[in-house]
Parts: structure tokens; C-alpha cells; sequence
């Protein structure tokens, strides 16, 4: 017996996106590290059927889990405002497999200065990518607005390392196995805005209920001691081969849980009163639709 699709909305989440549970849950399901596998025969499939289910022309025979899926994989792996398909390491979704390696080997490899700079190098390069992918594609960027983010961030992040690593050389072991995260705190703080000025600069577009576009507003460590006690077991000191391994692996185990529930703390489609808007865009709203846009809605990026 086929299923009665004839109500079914496919852009409405599964989980009540209200609420914190219900965005962890929703993000879980789209950063799902299982879902980079996909191939791009499946991810094509995943965007044509959620079109057509768009515009009601779902095909006979087609199960509700199969449309479930395919939303899943077109979340995954095609950005909200564009439609476009990500490039693989960008995606939400990649970030466990990527992020354990290269936080794995940053915690293993901080004793030495070229190997603290060619990881944060690594590090901020693949977050500069994460965050450009992630961001509101409402608001275009150039070619050297993208240079110049990139080139700060990683600056920032080799500067602080060098740095931190040098004053660090006297400490306590502990305390040099911080370093790489205060680098990686201090260059992010630097990586996320530059990656993304063009939402501060220009605004991030807004819409109505129905996805109408109205403007653009420019209002909106557990691991390290784990590690260092494990290093001092007699068999961790015999097999130091098993170091980076075991870093890597309790990299992934964090970001695996990490992920979904930093992404869920708020929505990613937000709900904004009109009347928090700038008065310039209030005034252009009120003036085409008059009451009837009470709220404008938008996407603020993972």
C-alpha cells in the first residue's frame, strides 16, 4: 500500500526546532560524518527528489523514508540559500573526520616549532574553508576579501602558537599541551568574523514566511589532561606509537557529540521581529507590505 504523501511537507523539521533537544537531534542527523560517503550519484538523487517533492511531483511508489533520506543527504551536503553543493571539506558533516586528524596530530606535535606552525597552519586553513562554506551566501565575497581573511587567521593562529609556545618552554607538560588550544581559540576569534565580513559589512539577506526576500540587515578542554594522565601508564610509555592514534580517536569521540549540540544551541533558520530591524528597513517593509510582515526570517550560518 503506498503512502499518502499528499500533506507532506519536506522542508518541515522532524524535531521541534523550538527547543534545544530538537535542533541537537536535527543537527545530528545532517552532520552525521557517515553521510561525506555518500557518492555524488546519491547526493544528485537527494537534491531531485526533494525538488520535485517541492512542487508536489513525488514519484509513485516513493516511501516517506525515502524521502526522509534524501532531505537528509541534501542538508548535508547543498547550502540553504544557494541550493549549490558544497565542496566535501566545507560541509558540517566532515567535520569529525577532519577535525580529529588535524586536532589529533596538533596535540601530538607541539614540541617543536615547525611542527606548532605547520599545524596551525593546517588547522586555520580548514576552518577558514568550514567557514566560508557555512556562511550566509546572501552576501557575496571577493576574491581578496577571501585572501585576506584567510591570510589573517592563519597569522593570527601561527603567531599565537609561536608565542604561547615560547613562553610555555619552562612550564609543566600540561601546560604546553594547552597551547595549541589557546591558539586555536585566539585565531578563531579572528577566522570566524573575516571569513564572514561580508555578513557584517553588506548585511545578511531577510524574508518573509514564505521565503520572500525583503533586504538586507545588519543587525544579529577535557582532552589535553586526559592524555597527559594516560602518557603516564607503563604501557602508554612503551607503546608511544599509539599516541597519535589514540589522541585522533578521542578527537573524533568529542567532536562526534561536539558538533551537533554547539550547531543546536540556536536555529539555524532564525525568526526576528520586524520591529528589531533598522529603521530604514522597517520603513521599506512597512511601506510594500504595510502589517502583514510582522517577522522576517533568516539563515545565520553553522
Amino acid at each position: 500500500m503506498e503512502a499518502d504523501l499528499s500533506g507532506f511537507n519536506i522542508d518541515a523539521p522532524r524535531w521541534d526546532q523550538s527547543t534545544f533537544l530538537g535542533r541537537v537531534k536535527h543537527f545530528f542527523n545532517i552532520t552525521d560524518p557517515r553521510t561525506v560517503f555518500a557518492s555524488e550519484q546519491e547526493l544528485d538523487w537527494a537534491k531531485v527528489m526533494v525538488e520535485k517533492s517541492r512542487m508536489g511531483l513525488v514519484p509513485p511508489g516513493t516511501q516517506v523514508e525515502q524521502l526522509l533520506y534524501a532531505k537528509r543527504l541534501y542538508d548535508s551536503a547543498f547550502h540553504p540559500d544557494t541550493g549549490e553543493k558544497m565542496n566535501v571539506i566545507g560541509r558540517m558533516s566532515f567535520q569529525v573526520p577532519g577535525g580529529m586528524i588535524i586536532t589529533g596530530f596538533m596535540l601530538q606535535f607541539y614540541r617543536t616549532m615547525p611542527a606548532v606552525i605547520f599545524w596551525q597552519w593546517v588547522n586555520q586553513s580548514f576552518n577558514a574553508l568550514v567557514n566560508y562554506t557555512n556562511r550566509n551566501a546572501a552576501s557575496p565575497t571577493s576574491v581578496r576579501q577571501m585572501a585576506l581573511s584567510y591570510f589573517t587567521a592563519t597569522t593570527t593562529a601561527v603567531a599565537t602558537a609561536v608565542g604561547m609556545n615560547m613562553w610555555t618552554k619552562r612550564a609543566p607538560p600540561l601546560v604546553g599541551r594547552w597551547v595549541p588550544f589557546a591558539a586555536v581559540a585566539a585565531a578563531n576569534c579572528v577566522n570566524i568574523p573575516m571569513m564572514r565580513q561580508q555578513e557584517l559589512i553588506q548585511g545578511i539577506c531577510v524574508k518573509d514566511r514564505n521565503q520572500n526576500e525583503l533586504g538586507y540587515s545588519q543587525s544579529r578542554v577535557l582532552l589535553p589532561v586526559v592524555m597527559e594522565k594516560l602518557e603516564r601508564l607503563p604501557l602508554m610509555k612503551k607503546l608511544k606509537v599509539l599516541h597519535a592514534p589514540l589522541q585522533v580517536l578521542l578527537c573524533g569521540c568529542l567532536l562526534l557529540f561536539m558538533v551537533p549540540v554547539a550547531c543546536g544551541l540556536f536555529p539555524q533558520e532564525c525568526e526576528l521581529p520586524v520591529s528589531y530591524l533598522e529603521p530604514e528597513l522597517q520603513d521599506t517593509i512597512k511601506a510594500k507590505y504595510g502589517e502583514q510582515v510582522l517577522f522576517v526570517y533568516f539563515n545565520k550560518g553553522l
